[in-house]
């Protein structure tokens, strides 16, 4: 368990977003699974929808890595556990290649994964070597692969960017802007992969597309060194967790559910758009989604509407995030105009914004202790209820997400990334107070921990719009 391994690694930038990273990514994926290889590929940062893609592309699981939400342990064991199986890892990276705290450009050194830059070269000719030149030399310590062009639109186009290469640099390809292979987009990002049904269609003529423009050869393999390995402790033994899974909700972190698994919880996954009842469960995941497409299917399935009702009322655990909150409320109204009625276990209404109204890393410091996410949402929620706490961001962000609690539920705008503090979680589903307070590990002052679990007042003075 202490030996390094090798594995042939890249991580796939760009000069800004919206340069094509994710459609260079998952064609890259599926031009080396299609030649028979392992490929496992993760996603810089907080992001639900393009691991949707690279899992189809890829056809194994995709997991998120960060210096500061996943960690730099949990990410050197996730990047350990791939080599030992992978023969290519590849890693998406977030926005540009050196923008935020930490940056892409901060994991690809720590971990020492040489960076292939991808930039568009829409109108553009010599000065695609200009700025593939800036990408690689701006931190001289960075390992750097080479560069592919993306949305190319002749031959005679691609040849002129290659050519632009100077200082011996990689050329890795051009991707065609007429391969038709774009994935569509909405507010929130890319459409999920479940709802693109010509979705392998387009995963394979990129690989085509890529493979014929280029030598398809591994890159240089890279040494990762092996991670100090915890056990999880089986805090959830038994406990049977319903989790919303559907067309409304799916935005669910795959290191999130195996902890839970590993804590020894039973994950049942049921649809609050489909199906008339609840699995029998201890306690209740509502994950974040797209609820305000399907806010009318939701508010017209009334038997599920009582069975969420009951759970709650029954004093079971119930945690609900950003999309699965705002299914808690009175009302939801798409950008439409468009009213549907809800659950109503929480008290207040949310709107839905053409633009942007939170989007931040976040730190919450909870009674169960604190644990590390992310928030990134286009509605506003009003409510009178008080927050038994508020998100922190590292690096200044935008949103300080506020906390609701009533009883065993609690409610918030943050994606939770479950692995940052297993303890918490494990006292957050616990469906017996005494197993949930002795998960917290704080036995010095049991009796005001459950007050505030169990007691939590939602009362008091309105507040702002959340997000606002």
């Amino acid at each position: 368990m202490n030996q390094p391994r090798h594995c042939p690694a890249v991580l796939i930038a760009a000069p800004a977003s919206g340069q094509g990273k994710t459609t260079v990514t998952a064609a890259l994926a599926r031009l080396h699974r299609n030649l028979g290889r392992k490929v496992r590929v993760f996603k810089c940062g907080p992001d639900f929808l393009d691991p949707m893609i690279h899992e189809r592309a890829s056809g194994a699981p995709v997991y998120q890595l960060d210096m500061w939400m996943v960690g730099e342990q949990e990410s050197r064991r996730l990047l350990w556990e791939a080599a030992g199986e992978a023969d290519l890892i590849l890693i998406e990276g977030v926005m540009g290649l050196f923008d935020g705290t930490p940056s892409s450009a901060d994991l690809a050194r720590h971990f020492g994964v040489p960076v292939l830059g991808v930039i568009d070269g829409t109108a553009m000719a010599q000065t695609f070597g200009a700025l593939a030149l800036g990408l690689a030399r701006y931190q001289p310590d960075l390992p750097f692969a080479g560069v592919l062009a993306n949305r190319v639109g002749t031959l005679r186009h691609a040849q002129l960017l290659e050519g632009s290469l100077t200082e011996g640099l990689r050329w890795y390809g051009a991707l065609s802007r007429e391969t038709g292979i774009e994935l569509p987009s909405r507010h929130l990002g890319l459409v999920q992969a479940s709802e693109l049904n010509d979705l392998d269609v387009r995963l394979d003529a990129a690989a085509q597309a890529l493979g014929s423009s280029c030598e398809v050869a591994l890159p240089p393999p890279v040494t990762f060194a092996a991670p100090e390995v915890v056990e999880a402790e089986p805090l959830l033994a038994g406990v049977r967790i319903a989790v919303a899974r559907d067309e409304a909700f799916a935005f669910t972190y795959g290191a999130s559910l195996d902890l839970l698994r590993a804590m020894g919880a039973e994950l049942h996954f049921f649809s609050p758009i489909h199906d008339r009842e609840m699995p029998d469960a201890d306690s209740l995941y509502l994950p974040g989604g797209y609820p305000e497409l399907h806010h009318q299917a939701l508010s017209e399935n009334t038997p599920m509407l009582d069975a969420i009702r009951a759970h709650h009322t029954a004093g079971k655990p119930l945690l609900a995030e950003c999309g699965g909150m705002l299914y808690l409320l009175n009302s939801l109204t798409d950008v439409e105009g468009t009213r549907a009625e809800l659950v109503g276990l929480l008290q207040g209404d949310a709107v839905m914004q053409k633009k942007l109204a939170a989007l931040a890393l976040q730190s919450v410091e909870l009674p169960e202790g604190v644990l590390r996410g992310h928030t990134y949402h286009h509605s506003l929620t009003s409510t009178e209820w008080q927050p038994i706490a508020r998100g922190l961001s590292p690096n200044g962000g935008r949103g300080a997400e506020a906390v609701y609690r009533q009883g065993r539920m609690t409610a918030s705008y943050v994606h939770f990334y479950f692995p940052s503090n297993p303890a918490a979680v494990a006292a957050l589903f616990a469906p017996d107070l005494k197993i949930a307070i002795a998960a917290m590990g704080r036995p010095d002052k049991p009796a005001s921990t459950i007050d505030r679990v169990e007691t939590q007042s939602n009362g008091g003075a309105g507040l702002p719009a959340i997000g606002s």
